[in-house]
C-alpha cells in the first residue's frame, strides 16, 4: 500500500466516512464508494475515503483512501481535511463503538466541516416523532412498544392482524407477523405467529395472546420491539407489495424524490424485503393492476408529496441535517398511504435511473453545502 501526498488545493472536498476492517481496508460497500468517487470527478469534487480512527478533526490534513483507476487499487494517502463529511458507517455496533461516536460528535459540533446523516434511525422514535406532528399522522399505522404481554394482548383486541418488529432492525430480519383467527362455527379465538426460520416460513398456532408472547419470546432477536396495526396492503398476483422512495436533498438544498421503486413479498413471505424472498418491479404498473392507471398515477403523485413531507418532518425532529434517506411506504387496498420505515442509510437502488440520480444527488448537495457554507 503506497503513502503519497495528492495534491487538490483548489478542488472542494467530500470525505465518505467508515471504519478500519482488519480482513480488507475498511468497512462498508467498495462499489458504492467507487461510483460516488467517479461522480464526484465528474463534478470537480475530490471525493475519498476517511476512516474514523484516521480522522483529524483540527488537522488540514489526514490519512484517507483513494482508488486508483490504472492499478485498480485503493491506497492510504494523506488527504486534504474535508468540507463535507458523508457518514456511511455500515453497522449499527460500529456506529456506536466510543470512538467512533467521539469523530461523529467532534463532526457535528464543528463550524468548518459540513457533517450530514449523523446516525441511523429507531423505529419507535421516528413512529414518535411523525405521529405527534399533524402533518405526519395520518401516515402512521397505530404502533405501540412491545414492553410486555398485555400490550400485544390489547393491540389484538383492536386488530386481526399485527407486525412484531426490532427497533433497530434491517432489510427486515427478525419480523414476525401475529394473525387473529376465529373459528368458523364458533367464537372459538386462535392466534397464529409467523416468522422466518433458515429461509423457510414457520407458522406457530396458540389459543391466547400470552402463549404467542411467550412463542415470540423464544424467538425473538435481542432488542427491542414495537407492535404495529397490519395494514391490508394492494396485491400482484395474491403478492402483497409496498414502494421504496428515495428522497434526497438537492443541489438547492431541498428535499426531492429521487425515484419511486416497488418490493413484491416473496411466495408466502410476510415481507417484501429482497434479502427475504421478494422481487423488484415497477410501481406504476402493480398499482395499475389494482387501481387503474389514472388513480395508480395520482397516487403515484401522493406518495411523492408523503414522503416530502415525512423527509421534512424526520429532519426537524431529529435536529441534525440530512442528507438522503429511503422509505418503505404501503398503499392499502383503499388506496391510503401508510408509512413502514425510513433508513437513513440507503441500500443501493438497483434501478438505474434511481441509481444515477442518487449518485448525482449525494454530489450536488455537498457542493451545495460547500457553496453555502454558514458557521453555526
Amino acid at each position: 500500500m503506497s503513502f503519497t501526498l495528492h495534491t487538490t488545493k483548489h478542488r472542494p472536498t467530500l470525505a465518505i466516512l467508515t471504519v478500519k476492517d482488519s480482513s480488507r481496508v475498511f468497512r462498508g460497500n467498495l462499489n458504492n464508494f467507487l461510483d460516488l468517487i467517479r461522480t464526484g470527478e465528474r463534478y470537480g469534487l475530490d471525493v475519498y475515503v476517511v476512516t474514523a480512527k484516521d480522522f483529524q478533526i483540527s488537522s488540514t490534513e489526514m490519512y484517507g483512501y483513494r482508488f486508483h483507476e490504472g492499478t485498480k487499487q485503493w491506497s492510504r494517502e494523506l488527504v486534504p481535511a474535508p468540507q463535507v463529511v458523508y457518514n456511511r458507517i455500515p453497522y449499527r455496533k460500529m456506529e456506536m463503538r466510543p470512538e467512533v461516536q467521539q469523530t461523529i460528535q467532534a463532526c457535528r459540533r464543528s463550524t468548518s466541516i459540513h457533517f450530514f446523516n449523523p446516525s441511523f434511525f429507531n423505529k419507535w422514535t421516528l413512529y414518535s416523532w411523525l405521529n405527534n406532528a399533524k402533518e405526519s399522522k395520518s401516515f402512521i399505522p397505530d404502533t405501540k412498544q412491545l414492553s410486555d404481554a398485555s400490550v400485544l394482548s390489547n393491540s389484538l383486541e383492536k386488530h386481526a392482524v399485527l407486525y412484531l418488529k426490532p427497533e433497530r432492525g434491517k432489510a427486515g430480519k427478525g419480523i414476525m407477523r401475529v394473525e387473529r383467527i376465529t373459528a368458523k362455527n364458533s367464537n372459538q379465538l386462535s392466534y397464529c405467529l409467523s416468522y422466518l426460520q433458515d429461509k423457510k416460513m414457520v407458522h406457530t398456532y396458540h389459543d391466547s395472546p400470552n402463549e404467542v408472547w411467550d412463542e415470540w419470546n423464544r424467538h425473538r432477536i435481542d432488542q427491542e420491539y414495537i407492535v404495529q396495526q397490519g395494514i391490508a396492503l394492494a396485491r400482484y398476483n395474491e403478492r402483497a407489495y409496498d414502494l421504496r422512495a428515495l428522497v434526497q436533498k438537492t443541489g438547492k438544498g431541498l428535499w426531492s424524490v429521487s425515484g419511486i421503486g416497488a418490493r413484491v413479498a416473496g411466495k408466502a413471505s410476510i415481507t417484501t424485503h429482497v434479502p427475504r424472498g421478494g422481487s423488484i418491479d415497477d410501481p406504476r404498473k402493480l398499482l395499475t393492476h389494482a387501481f387503474g392507471l389514472r388513480e395508480a398515477n395520482a397516487i403515484l403523485k401522493r406518495v411523492g408529496a408523503a414522503v416530502i413531507t415525512i423527509a421534512t418532518q424526520i429532519e426537524k425532529s431529529a435536529g441534525a441535517t440530512l442528507g438522503e434517506m429511503s422509505m418503505d411506504i404501503g398503499v392499502d387496498t383503499s388506496g391510503h398511504i401508510w408509512f413502514f420505515e425510513a433508513n437513513s442509510k440507503p441500500m443501493k437502488f438497483d434501478e438505474p435511473k434511481i441509481r444515477r440520480k442518487s449518485l448525482d444527488r449525494i454530489i450536488q448537495y455537498s457542493l451545495h453545502l460547500i457553496n453555502n457554507r454558514r458557521r453555526r
